[in-house]
């Protein structure tokens, strides 16, 4: 996914200077890219850094770094360390486990509720949107193209949830989904060959949203946080695949 001043394979700092971030909402530009960065791995886990070595990695001043790093703070990626600066959060696999618990929780009854307005007040340009999300991530997700697969997957959860939710629900979702993809980034990146061990039903979720059946979308969800959960806790712990 590209961020400004970055490239795959390299993080912030290692050597090379980024190219200067556009000045307008600057704040949230680099929280964006810095997201990113972590998501992708390029900025992984228990990475130390200070607000100056942003700074100047994105050629800006240290006013809108340091903003953009309380705000990523906020949303649990990042640790402030006293006198030292920041460190990327390390997720453990309870944590990745009680993410998913939690998605599970808040899916469940969700798609119930909505059903009817979603029915009603989706747009076909909205549902065209979501339906070319669903069908790059599935895609990309069939492949085993996880740089490709992260990002079409983000906008995907965040437009499908956002026609079925409110913006709380749907900030809190996406929060976790930015979280889960931070720990098991890692653990994918180690598999050699990812083809066909990736959740590929993003538009059989579509179709069951856009049919308003809330059965079947609640059955969906649930089989991809069983697998989502499986696959990790087998990366993870180096368990026989069940």
């Amino acid at each position: 996914m590209p961020v400004p001043g970055s490239s795959p394979g390299t993080s912030p700092g290692a050597g090379r200077r980024a190219s200067p971030v556009r000045r307008s909402t600057l704040r949230q530009q680099i929280a964006d890219a810095l997201c990113d960065e972590v998501i992708a791995g390029r900025l992984p886990a228990g990475r130390q850094f200070t607000v100056k070595e942003m700074a100047d990695q994105y050629g800006v001043s240290a006013t809108p770094v340091r903003e953009a790093l309380i705000d990523l703070c906020a949303q649990g990626l990042l640790d402030v360390e006293e006198h030292r600066g920041f460190r990327v959060h390390e997720f453990t696999l309870d944590d990745f486990r009680a993410m998913v618990q939690a998605r599970s929780l808040i899916s469940e009854g969700m798609f119930q509720h909505y059903a009817e307005r979603v029915l009603s007040e989706m747009s076909p340009e909205a549902l065209a949107s979501v339906r070319r999300r669903a069908e790059e991530a599935e895609r990309a997700a069939r492949l085993g193209d996880l740089d490709i697969l992260i990002g079409y997957d983000m906008r995907f959860w965040r437009e499908l949830v956002g026609l079925v939710g409110n913006p709380y629900v749907s900030d809190f979702l996406q929060r976790l989904r930015v979280q889960s993809w931070v720990f098991t980034v890692p653990f994918l990146r180690r598999v050699p060959d990812l083809t066909g061990r990736l959740w590929a039903r993003h538009r059989e979720l579509t179709d069951a949203v856009t049919r308003a059946d809330a059965a079947e979308a609640e059955r969906i969800i649930a089989a991809y946080n069983a697998h989502s959960l499986a696959l990790i806790e087998e990366l993870a712990t180096g368990a026989a695949p069940a």
